[in-house]
């Protein structure tokens, strides 16, 4: 499986329950996909750089998940059709090919990289709190 980032836009007069079964429902679509969802971040409420559907702001979330390519259709077909959502955007994150210790790349040499499975500890926390942090602040 890949991972991924999705970027959730939702409409910013919606009732926190609406959010929420939003966000549920968007989880059972990437579970549903057989996929798993890995972190999700909310980024609060911000100004949009223009108007979507005659509002000004956003409530934002980002959340990683990781899911077969072909879940990704059908997520965003109904993400879509969803009134909630004013935008999204769904990215496959590249992991960073890193060399194992002790050992230089060369341009010769063969070179093992870790598949899937073997994931570090860094791999794991791609949305950490410090750049939730350095984001825009949120409009109260």
């Amino acid at each position: 499986m890949r991972r991924y980032e999705l970027m959730l836009v939702l409409r910013p007069d919606l009732a926190d329950d609406k959010v929420q079964a939003s966000l549920e429902r968007t989880a059972r679509a990437i579970a549903g996909g057989g996929g798993q969802i890995v972190k999700q971040a909310p980024w609060g409420r911000r100004r949009l750089a223009y108007p979507i559907d005659h509002h000004r702001e956003g409530s934002y979330y980002v959340i990683l998940f990781e899911a077969p390519a072909t879940a990704i259709a059908e997520l965003e077909r109904g993400l879509l059709i969803s009134e909630e959502v004013l935008r999204h955007l769904v990215t496959r994150v590249e992991r960073p090919v890193r060399a194992s210790r002790g050992r230089e790349i060369d341009g010769d040499a063969d070179v093992n990289l870790p598949s899937d499975e073997e994931e570090s500890e860094e791999d794991q926390a791609l949305i950490d709190e410090s750049e939730t942090e350095e984001a825009p602040a949120a409009i109260d």
